[in-house]
Formats: C-alpha cells, structure tokens, sequence
C-alpha cells in the first residue's frame, strides 16, 4: 500500500470527522491510535491459510477498521454499524480505496450478525462500541477459539476484572497504546 492510498485514506477520514462521525482529534492522532489496533493483531494467522477475518463493531466513520485494512491488505475486514448514514459512507469509502473485494459493510445491529454467524471471526475490535462488559461479551459470541478481541481502553484504570474474563472466555495478553487484547481460550 503506497502513500497515495494512505492519503485518501487520510482524506476520507478527515470527511468522517467533518460529518461528525468521530470527535475532533488531529486525524494523524485518530490514526496512531487505531494503528495500535493492528498491532495488537500482529501475528495473528489461519491454519487453513485463509485470510485472517477481523470485525470492527459500531465502525461509526471506519475508526479502527479502515486504518486495520490499510495496513494488513493480507485481512478481511467487516464494518458493522447500525447507523445507515455512517455505512453508506462506509461504502463510498471503500469503493474510492479500491478495497471492495477484502471489506464487507453491514448495515445493522451486531445482535443480528451474533445472532446468523457465532465464532466466525478470528478478531473482535472495537472503539467506543459500548461498556466494558457488554463489548467484551458481544466479543465472545463472535470470536472463535484462538481469537484476540481488542478494545480501546481509557487512559486510567482498568476495566476488566478476572471474573469477568473467566466468564466470558477470554485470557488478557497485553494492553499498550490505550487498547486491551484479550485471547479467545
């Protein structure tokens, strides 16, 4: 991926923050962040050699999920959002970067995909998708065994009990650059 893609892909972020889609961080701050999204997805692999599948949830302007498909061509990424405003932006987006054939873009409440596709995915990540818990377990439901689910995390404190990861079947591997990873056990 050459620096033009990285410049659309900064353009239309920029769009997404003046849509209101995202606050008003310097996009070059709101993408840092999100890389550390893929980082947390590095060395992530399929036995059967397909691509690795990675759903952001409530992927609102494309923040991580967009920055994720720019820097790993070699993932599928899915976009899932409820809001249709935010998904057909979602596909002029795509359709300008060319990526239409490695991102799908689903218009409707993750209950639905939870719901018609458990543990298909081999990573959950989400920005500001909801409360801990509740991001967490949706993350359960659509990750298969061997997963990572990785979510944004606050400056201070840590949200995320042992209780809570034994419940939902989830061992935390690393926390860096204000996003938390937990593996699928």
């Amino acid at each position: 991926m050459g620096s033009e893609q990285l410049s659309e892909l900064h353009e239309a972020l920029g769009e997404s923050q003046r849509l209101g889609f995202f606050g008003d961080r310097p996009i070059s701050e709101v993408i840092e962040h999100a890389t550390s999204f893929a980082r947390a997805l590095d060395g992530l692999e399929r036995s059967d050699g397909l691509p690795v599948e990675v759903v952001d949830l409530g992927s609102g302007g494309g923040i991580p999920g967009l920055v994720i498909a720019y820097m790993r061509p070699d993932f599928d990424v899915t976009l899932i959002d409820r809001r249709t405003k935010r998904t057909d932006f979602l596909h002029r987006v795509v359709m300008r970067l060319g990526w239409s054939e490695r991102i799908t873009i689903l218009s409707q409440d993750v209950s639905v995909l939870v719901a018609s596709d458990p543990r298909r995915f081999d990573a959950v990540v989400a920005r500001g998708f909801g409360p801990p818990a509740e991001t967490l377990e949706v993350a359960s439901e659509l990750v298969r065994a061997g997963g990572r689910a990785v979510i944004s995390e606050p400056p201070a404190g840590d949200r995320w009990s042992s209780e809570m990861l034994t419940t939902l079947g989830f061992d935390r591997l690393s926390m860096t650059d204000r996003v938390v990873c937990f593996e699928r056990v």
